[in-house]
């Protein structure tokens, strides 16, 4: 692998990291200004948080399953085993799951909705320029593994696992330091929901 190739992989690391910054202050600037309409003391808003605590948690737990099988290996090897032999990118999928979560601690399914989208849209481009990398980077060996195993959404059929891993602990402890974050995402919208409700925030829409 060449200098080349690894500032390649990086600057689209870069890119998404800022990408999803910008994306994550656009989208807690409308939390800021929106409300459930639910009522900020209702059952459903309550429900709706506890959904997104769950989703989180799964999206913690989840990307930290995901590092136990790519450990920092993505730059030196086609990783297929485990959740990457049913999805090229199990990683970005839990962090689905967490943007969901995330958007969730609103109250309204349309902000979680949104914060997923998001974050769609965003993995969705940083994928298409990693896999450009890795094409170039391990051509048919990865065209292979391309052409069985599904960008997003999983093929359990595929699955296939090894019976011992090699663990990286820093990159583990990494994925869920990362992970934790996610959980932030509670007293910033316990925060926005007391501003809103002292009036400290004016609330410009009601959102389901």
């Amino acid at each position: 692998m060449t200098t080349t190739q690894i500032f390649d992989l990086q600057a689209v690391q870069k890119v998404r990291k800022g990408a999803v910054l910008i994306a994550l202050l656009a989208l807690v600037g409308l939390t800021m200004v929106s409300q459930s309409a639910f009522g900020l003391d209702s059952p459903m808003h309550e429900g709706v948080e506890a959904v997104g605590l769950a989703a989180i948690v799964f999206a913690i737990v989840g990307r930290a399953w995901c590092s136990l099988y790519i450990g920092g290996r993505k730059k030196a090897e086609i990783v297929s085993r485990g959740p990457y032999s049913i999805s090229r990118n199990p990683l970005y999928i839990f962090s689905f799951f967490g943007a969901f979560g995330i958007g969730a601690q609103s109250g309204s399914l349309t902000l979680a909705v949104l914060f997923t989208l998001a974050s769609l849209a965003v993995f969705y481009l940083t994928v298409r320029r990693e896999e450009a990398w890795l094409g170039a980077t391990f051509g048919a060996a990865y065209a292979a593994y391309k052409a069985r195993t599904p960008r997003f959404l999983p093929n359990f059929a595929l699955w296939r696992d090894e019976a011992e891993l090699s663990i990286r602990p820093s990159f583990f402890l990494t994925t869920i330091r990362d992970g934790l974050v996610f959980l932030l995402a509670i007293p910033l919208f316990e925060a926005i929901d007391l501003a809103q409700a002292e009036g400290w925030l004016k609330v410009l829409a009601h959102l389901p």
